[in-house]
């Protein structure tokens, strides 16, 4: 089987942030960069250290470390999964994800972007099975895909033909780190930044942890931090 662990299953949002991003965002550089320096000085903050109550890492992510050895990859966006499905094509995918990358009612359907890359993968049979893997704490989070699993499978009904939704499955994980495959199971690992829906403050946490599991850079993550916090600071 292949893991994907979208960073933003860890760097997260608290209920009721209404500028969060989780709610729907663009992939555009603005929304990686610019958009997170207009949070933070929302907040009236100098540094980063302004978005922390309202987009902390959520434990959890260090589980992972217990996949070094595994065949893994880094890059920037899930856009960017074709080129790891393509090397280990016809297994079955499990998608740690705060969304489930299924598809959206926007945008090109048969362009292979983060929202639709693990329905395109199925439909072109890249991917044999999908499992959306929701972090425990949407569970706090009414508004959140992982909220409510059956309401979010009606909604991905109108995008997924019933043969492809058969090779579905949504759930959520009881706490923090829990419900990972052994990593003797996980053929292949991809760990990917997500920079337009994750707090650039945690970039350190993602970059040392790619950096523990060994990972190959298929496209190499959004340089944010320093660029990023003289603006801020600006």
């Amino acid at each position: 089987m292949l893991l994907s662990i979208d960073w933003d299953a860890f760097s997260g949002t608290r209920e009721l942030v209404f500028d969060a991003p989780i709610w729907g965002t663009r992939d555009l550089d603005h929304d990686r960069s610019g958009a997170w320096m207009d949070r933070a000085r929302r907040r009236g903050g100098q540094d980063w250290d302004a978005l922390e109550a309202d987009f902390p890492l959520y434990p959890g992510w260090e589980a992972l470390r217990a996949y070094a050895g595994v065949p893994a990859f880094v890059t920037l966006s899930h856009a960017d999964a074709w080129e790891w499905l393509e090397r280990f094509p016809g297994l079955d995918v499990l998608n740690l994800d705060s969304h489930h990358d299924l598809g959206s009612r926007s945008g090109d359907p048969a362009r292979v972007r983060p929202g639709n890359w693990a329905g395109l993968g199925l439909a072109r049979g890249l991917i044999r099975t999908v499992t959306t893997l929701y972090p425990d704490w949407h569970a706090a989070l009414p508004v959140a895909e992982g909220f409510d699993l059956d309401r979010t499978h009606g909604e991905i009904r109108d995008l997924l033909p019933p043969a492809l939704l058969d090779r579905v499955t949504l759930t959520r994980q009881a706490r923090p780190g829990a419900d990972l495959p052994d990593p003797a199971r996980v053929t292949s690992l991809l760990l990917v930044q997500s920079p337009a829906w994750t707090n650039p403050a945690h970039d350190p946490a993602f970059l040392a942890l790619a950096a523990e599991l060994g990972a190959q850079v298929l496209v190499p993550p959004h340089p944010r931090m320093g660029r990023a916090e003289r603006s801020v600071r600006s």
